[in-house]
């Protein structure tokens, strides 16, 4: 089983629910309030390029980067009629990000970075952030926090759609630290009229806020804040999801 093969045709659908405009709101209330030395703006992690579309469609300069070729395609199918500059999409993984240029921001979200399960990779991802951004410039992303995927450990669940069903269960390693999400998919050929199915498996790592922290400082990044879900304000306690804002310095 490998990750996205199978679920990116169907990605879309099955996560319906996710506001993307919401996502860009909260991101440029921070960019505004923080300030960017420019408009280039790197999607990390960028999936099928919904938020990366919702972000250019709003005068950013977006450059998306995934490591899933299928993902990729579907975000450039998505993206090529997009108001103001087509996004620059780019097959690589976060701990051989190698861009054209610099950039004044990046986003990685919708849990990405537990994404990441080695913590020397994960290091060295935040590394390559920096070495891009420009002076001033902004990192902004979210993690699943350790309680939410600890919490998850043996549930199952269902995701449907007219032509996409997908059942999915929930282990937690407490000696990996990793989250392992194994997913059964179906999908609907409607040109045969048959139904497909796939395996998948994906996992997170529960990395804490204080090792997120500390990675940022070893990478460079200073003045790093963190946030509650989708909030300007600092986390509280049980919380399922965590922002994190970190500075380049000047």
């Amino acid at each position: 089983m490998s990750s996205y093969d199978f679920l990116a045709g169907c990605y879309d659908q099955l996560t319906y629910d996710v506001d993307y405009r919401a996502w860009a709101d909260y991101i440029e209330k921070h960019f505004r309030q923080r300030g960017l030395p420019g408009r280039t703006v790197l999607d990390l992690a960028c999936g099928t390029g919904s938020l990366t579309r919702e972000l250019a469609g709003r005068g950013y300069e977006m450059i998306g980067v995934d490591l899933s070729p299928d993902m990729l395609a579907e975000a450039a199918e998505k993206n090529h009629d997009v108001n103001g500059i087509p996004p620059m999409f780019l097959c690589q993984s976060m701990d051989k990000l190698d861009l054209y240029g610099t950039i004044d921001a990046c986003v990685c979200c919708l849990d990405s970075v537990n994404y990441v399960i080695s913590p020397k990779k994960l290091q060295k991802a935040f590394e390559r952030v920096h070495l891009f951004l420009m002076p001033g410039g902004l990192f902004l992303f979210d993690i699943n926090t350790p309680e939410k995927l600890m919490g998850l450990d043996g549930q199952m669940f269902l995701d449907e759609t007219e032509d996409t069903y997908c059942v999915w269960r929930a282990e937690y390693s407490r000696r990996r630290r990793v989250c392992s999400y194994f997913m059964d998919i179906f999908r609907l050929d409607e040109d045969a009229g048959t139904w497909k199915r796939g395996e998948e498996l994906h996992e997170e790592f529960a990395y804490t806020p204080v090792e997120l922290e500390e990675y940022l400082r070893r990478a460079g990044f200073t003045h790093i804040r963190q946030y509650g879900n989708l909030k300007l304000r600092p986390p509280k306690p049980g919380e399922d999801r965590i922002f994190f804002v970190a500075r380049k310095d000047k």
